[in-house]
């Protein structure tokens, strides 16, 4: 063999081989990656060929399935009551990938979850039966805070404080999922839907921290508390009225002009929301101090997955003492979730015990064997004191029976609240955002529940925008549908 005839064949010799290791490489590396990328056709062909498992309310389907006409994709997600769930179901589309439940759960829905794997399956490869998704929503609770925060911006959210379930998250305004399920018209529903000023796929319920204003005092007043800073509830503050933020000459004001503020025990600042009490006593304190019991609450935890990823609520660091000051009233950088200060009611309800809170109680097979049962699972830890709750709870019972949050009272009930009224925008010139967090107690057959409501905007003048105002009336519609 010539030297010539020699060099081609070993070049066509490498030539085979790398043709060899690229197809064993796609084949075993890059195949599976392939599989799951969502351009590809096939993969969307074979959910959609059969009907998806359900979400379930209260033992009833919120989701169903329905046979399409002239695509290859045989069904479409429908959905039950889409604008009153959208915020605990997401999206399920056949154009765009799946959020919320839908997507932390599309391979139990869809029958792709190796739980669900029969030996038959195994053997044959067919997709087995889709399983189930059994929510811990109280549809009487949803309801109520839908109806209630009508045609407000804002969220609202409601936990059982002993178990943990989440009994209610809803946002507003809000969308019908299925505008969204259908290829064919999904885009232009998607453009409209981002399109709207008003953000209506905006998860405010979990995933929109704002400045919670005067409901962040239940922290401070936690962490002074605990710290020893104060012995009780009722033992006067050293607290000047007005309150000059430390190296300025700006006084920290209260709303109301005529409270008994100055020197005010931890009750009476909670009863009328006094702004100089809790601004000198997170100066007194020390932000790390604050910090901490902040974080004890959930703040600054960006892995809060209930089992929806929750934006984290923040309690900033690196802070002058006058805006150390501002956080004492949820101001400055401070922002949360209604998830998050119904966490901080639903611990203090709890005697101080936050149970990890959840919207998923069980996932099941098709045959309705559970895979898991999130409810037997739950974390619960230890906030503060027994003795600090118990004292915190008396103090936002004050609140509500001859403060400012009256509009909570429910008969037959205890209930414990606080108001917020959190400024924003440049100078303050933005509407207020209108907060209450609060707990009731049956008095009768033992049901609790804790609950906050964040409204971002609503049709009242500025000078009338309030916690106590337009809040705390959803709260209470929530409280008295949850403890029936």
């Amino acid at each position: 063999m010539n030297k010539t005839i020699r060099r081609a064949s070993v070049f066509a010799l490498l030539l085979v081989l790398a043709l060899l290791v690229r197809a064993t490489w796609l084949q075993f590396y890059d195949g599976q990656a392939l599989a799951d990328d969502n351009d590809n056709r096939r993969n969307a062909i074979a959910t959609y060929s059969r009907p998806l498992g359900n979400i379930i309310v209260a033992g009833d389907a919120i989701t169903g399935s329905a046979r399409t006409k002239g695509s290859d994709l045989a069904y479409k997600r429908t959905y039950k009551d889409g604008e009153l769930y959208a915020a605990v179901t997401g999206y399920a589309s056949q154009a765009y990938a799946p959020t919320q439940l839908e997507g932390i759960y599309k391979d139990l829905l869809n029958g792709t979850d190796n739980r669900l794997k029969t030996v038959m399956d195994t053997v044959t490869g067919e997709r087995a039966d889709p399983g189930n998704v059994l929510t811990t929503i109280d549809p009487a609770v949803q309801k109520a805070a839908y109806r209630a925060l009508g045609d407000k911006k804002g969220g609202a959210v409601a936990i059982d404080p002993k178990t943990g379930r989440i009994l209610a998250a809803v946002s507003t305004p809000s969308y019908d999922p299925s505008s969204l399920t259908d290829a064919s018209t999904a885009g232009k529903a998607w453009k409209t839907l981002n399109a709207d000023k008003d953000k209506p796929l905006t998860n405010r319920a979990l995933r929109q921290p704002l400045p919670p204003g005067s409901t962040f005092k239940l922290v401070v007043a936690a962490a002074a508390l605990e710290d020893g800073l104060y012995d009780s509830v009722d033992q006067r503050t050293s607290s000047p009225d007005p309150y000059t933020l430390p190296g300025t000459v700006r006084p920290l004001e209260n709303e109301n002009k005529s409270a008994p503020c100055k020197n005010a025990s931890i009750r009476v600042a909670l009863q009328y929301s006094c702004n100089n009490v809790f601004g000198k006593m997170a100066v007194d304190l020390g932000q790390d101090k604050v910090k901490a019991m902040a974080e004890k609450f959930g703040f600054n935890d960006d892995e809060l997955d209930v089992p929806v990823r929750a934006y984290a609520s923040v309690y900033p660091s690196g802070m002058d003492k006058a805006q150390t000051a501002l956080t004492g009233i949820g101001q400055f950088d401070v922002t949360a979730t209604p998830l998050q200060m119904a966490m901080v009611s639903a611990a203090i309800a709890n005697g101080g015990n936050l149970v990890s809170p959840h919207m998923v109680s069980q996932i099941t097979d098709s045959g309705g064997d559970v895979l898991k049962d999130y409810d037997d699972s739950t974390d619960t830890q230890e906030i503060i004191s027994s003795t600090t709750a118990e004292q915190l709870q008396s103090a936002m019972e004050t609140v509500v029976k001859d403060g400012t949050g009256t509009n909570a009272l429910i008969d037959g009930a205890t209930v414990g609240g606080k108001t917020g009224t959190a400024q924003h925008g440049e100078n303050n010139s933005k509407t207020p955002y209108a907060w209450f967090t609060s707990y009731g107690k049956s008095d009768s057959n033992g049901k609790e529940v804790a609950v906050a409501v964040m409204v971002e905007q609503s049709d009242a003048a500025r000078s009338e925008v309030s916690g106590n105002g337009l809040a705390a009336p959803v709260a209470k519609a929530m409280m008295q549908a949850a403890l029936k």
